[in-house]
């Protein structure tokens, strides 16, 4: 097996030069581990099985963090937030429990990733992207041109995980609830970066992921329903409540939630809701990376036409050393850790016309600093003078 090779750069300097937060977030709030332990070692107690003292604090736990997932996502009934293994889990659990027919047509932005648009295949459901600009941003002006014949379903990834440009999800609910038509935003690169206000926008579903921009663990994440009833239980099984019955209860998120859930990740996920650390550097320093890089002989920048819809995080592709070798650049001179390739978003490639090479991707985190992005600067920099 290889030997995890650590970055002497980053432990030199004592800078943060992992980029790859779109991935996963690093690092976290130490109380993220911490409490992750402390429930391991000291709660131990699964969720709502018994009434003794340490099921009732891994419940309470467990309750805390779905009101602290409702808050921050702008919904006012937590029982309506369902937690899964993650955000793949919950895409799949709205689509699969929709009742697609199939052959049914389902609108979808023209960024989605692959969480979206293989369940759909395979589930023989004809995608139509909808209008946008060239940097996959909807154009809403052209909405009204949209044939709605057989439209199921619009899907929209809230931010893109490519070039993160965020969506105009309010007006993109708006307009769809006008002709009876459904929303399912896929929200795991934008919670909690951008403002997210499920009900008041109108969204039938809004899924999550905790690993991401919420600092919390990998393996788990979940969803919200606005109309809980309008899906099938993706999963059959236990829930601790009705157990009298083979049917699963009605009652959510009991309905969504058979077998017992990953309540470690949960601890963590709480830990990082409640710890979550001032953002070190200001929208106008990221804002700024990103205009300079623009500026750089030999590369081209994917990211929004308009900083007002420009999430943190973005892509670029060099005329000379191709995604890979940029990549391997950056690590290997400058200790820069990034993703290279197509991100498992080959939609959204093929309509920025990065594909099939893709792109390099920077996503800051909140313990990104300006000095930080003055590094990587620097290291790009150099590469565009060929050093």
């Amino acid at each position: 097996m290889k030997k995890h090779q650590d970055n002497p750069k980053a432990k030199q300097d004592s800078v943060n030069l992992y980029f790859d937060n779109a991935s996963t977030s690093f690092p976290k709030p130490p109380e993220v581990a911490g409490e992750t332990v402390r429930y391991l070692n000291d709660i131990g107690g699964t969720y709502g099985r018994a009434a003794y003292p340490r099921i009732v604090e891994a419940t309470g736990m467990v309750e805390r963090c779905r009101d602290g997932v409702a808050t921050l996502t702008g919904v006012a009934d937590p029982s309506k937030i369902a937690f899964t293994s993650g955000a793949t889990m919950a895409i799949n659990t709205v689509l699969q429990g929709f009742g697609l027919p199939r052959g049914a047509r389902v609108l979808v932005s023209p960024l989605e990733h692959n969480a979206v648009m293989r369940p759909l295949a395979e589930m023989g459901v004809e995608t139509v992207a909808l209008p946008a600009f060239a940097d996959g941003r909807i154009d809403l002006s052209k909405l009204k041109d949209v044939d709605l014949k057989d439209i199921a379903l619009v899907v929209i990834n809230h931010q893109s995980n490519v070039n993160g440009v965020v969506q105009p999800l309010a007006e993109i609910c708006g307009w769809a609830h006008s002709r009876g038509i459904r929303v399912l935003a896929d929200c795991s690169q934008s919670v909690p970066y951008s403002a997210l206000s499920a009900e008041a926008w109108g969204l039938d579903y809004a899924v999550f992921t905790g690993h991401k921009g919420l600092l919390g663990p990998t393996g788990v994440g979940g969803f919200y329903a606005r109309e809980p009833r309008s899906l099938e239980p993706l999963v059959y099984g236990g829930t601790g409540s009705r157990s009298e019955s083979y049917e699963m209860p009605e009652a959510w998120p009991d309905r969504f939630e058979a077998g017992t859930p990953n309540l470690a990740g949960i601890a963590g996920l709480l830990a990082a809701l409640e710890n979550r650390p001032e953002t070190a550097h200001s929208r106008g320093d990221f804002l700024d990376l990103v205009s300079a890089v623009a500026g750089l002989s030999g590369f081209r920048v994917f990211g929004a036409l308009s900083t007002e819809y420009q999430g943190e995080l973005f892509s670029v592709a060099h005329e000379g050393l191709g995604t890979a070798g940029l990549a391997d650049a950056l690590w290997s001179s400058h200790g820069i850790e990034v993703r290279a390739g197509l991100h498992c978003a080959p939609a959204a490639h093929r309509f920025l016309g990065s594909f099939p090479g893709g792109t390099v991707r920077f996503a800051a985190g909140p313990y990104h600093t300006p000095q930080d992005f003055e590094v990587l600067l620097k290291a790009l920099t150099d590469l565009s003078k060929g050093r």
